[in-house]
This record gives C-alpha cells, sequence and structure tokens, in this order.
C-alpha cells in the first residue's frame, strides 16, 4: 500500500493526460450516443412522412378514379339515351351504324372503356394501370362528342325518300307500342310492323328492342289477368 501510495506521489502529473483521455473518450460516446439518438428521430419522421405520403396519394388514387368513374357514367348515361330509346334510334340512325368510321371509333371507345373500368373508386390501381383508364374514358368521350355531334347533324340525311318513309311509319308505330293508352294488342301489333319497317334500314339495339318487347309483355300478362 506504500508503495502505491509513493507512485501516486511521485506520478500524480499522469492524473491530467490520463484525465484528458478518459474526459475525451467520454465526450466521443456522449456525441456518439447523442448522434444516434438525433439519426432515429430523423429516421422515425422520414418514415412518418413516408407513411403520411402514401396515405395521402393513396386518398388522391381513390378521388382521381372517382372522378373517371362519375365521368364514365355520365357518358353511359348520355349513350343509353339513345340505346334504350327507339324513337330516338330512327331519330339519329347514325349513332349506330357501323359503316360510318365516327360511329365505329365511338363504339370502340366504349368497349375498351368498359372493359378498362375498375369494380369501384376503392379497388387499387397501378399508376400506368389507372392512367390507361382515365385516357381510354377521355377517348370514349371524344369519340361519343363527334359521332354524336355528326348523327344529329345528318339525321335522316342518308336514306332515299322511300327509306325515310319507311323510317317516319316506323316511329309511329313506336309511339303507338310505347303508349300506355293503347290495348296491348294494338302496341304488340304496332311494335312487330315497327321492326319491319326497320328492317334492314337501322340496327336496333337488344337493350332497345328488350325495353319496348318487355313493356309490350307486361302490358299483356295485365290484359290476360283482367
Amino acid at each position: 500500500m506504500d508503495e502505491l501510495f509513493r507512485f501516486a506521489g511521485d506520478y500524480w502529473w499522469l492524473i491530467f493526460p490520463i484525465g484528458g483521455v478518459v474526459g475525451g473518450w467520454a465526450g466521443h460516446i456522449a456525441r456518439y450516443n447523442e448522434k444516434r439518438r438525433r439519426d432515429k428521430i430523423e429516421l422515425a419522421r422520414i418514415k412518418a412522412n413516408a407513411q403520411n405520403e402514401r396515405l395521402r396519394l393513396a386518398q388522391a388514387s381513390a378521388e382521381q378514379i372517382g372522378k373517371t368513374l362519375k365521368r364514365h357514367d355520365e357518358l353511359n348515361e348520355r349513350w343509353f339515351g339513345y340505346e334504350l330509346d327507339l324513337a330516338t334510334l330512327i331519330e339519329y340512325p347514325l349513332i349506330t351504324d357501323m359503316r360510318e368510321p365516327l360511329t365505329l371509333a365511338f363504339h370502340r371507345a366504349k368497349v375498351r372503356a368498359d372493359d378498362l373500368r375498375p369494380a369501384s373508386a376503392k379497388q387499387q390501381m397501378e399508376p400506368a394501370e389507372f392512367a390507361e383508364y382515365r385516357d381510354a374514358v377521355g377517348e370514349y368521350a371524344a369519340a361519343f362528342e363527334a359521332a354524336e355531334r355528326e348523327a344529329r347533324r345528318r339525321k335522316q340525311s342518308g336514306f332515299s325518300p322511300v327509306e325515310r318513309d319507311a323510317l317516319d311509319r316506323a316511329r309511329k308505330l313506336v309511339a303507338i307500342a310505347a303508349d300506355s293508352a293503347a290495348t296491348p294488342a294494338e302496341r304488340q301489333a304496332a311494335y312487330r310492323k315497327a321492326r319491319a319497317e326497320l328492317d334492314g334500314l337501322i340496327d336496333v339495339p337488344q337493350a332497345a328492342a328488350g325495353q319496348l318487347e318487355s313493356r309490350i309483355a307486361a302490358a299483356l300478362e295485365r290484359g290476360q289477368g283482367n
């Protein structure tokens, strides 16, 4: 023990360099720990921001898909105004005439947009996938505008006087077939005559024919029930 005290007495000055080294190590460790703490905080902040950004993008995508779906629905509603109304088709027959390039382009664009349509706005879509659908709806809208404008401009001008007379008779017959005041037998007979007049002139969509046939069939059933 005496030797230890003598050593400490003789070499007391070593306390300063050793203390400096130890102090340096301690400072270095403290700075390292502080840096690690700051790095962890920064990493947590980056992760939180990334998560928020993903949520923001997901919400924006859902909103964009919803807007595109709404535009798609509006276009379909406009088309249904033709597809389900035989009288309107007779007035503007070009809208279903596939020999007309604008009409053909419109129907092709509609089919493509319908094929790419997601089930709902909640459906997950890759950015490229959504862009393809959005552009398809845009092409559908442009093609529909062009085809509708041309159909309304030309109306029945592409038909001969004899064919226009047949279309006019068909239009009047369709009005009788759709008239709930007429008897079921009158409506059925008028519808059959209208289809005969239109045969070879207008390609009647199945939806339009089916809707009118269903209404006539319902009237016939009511008549039989009475």
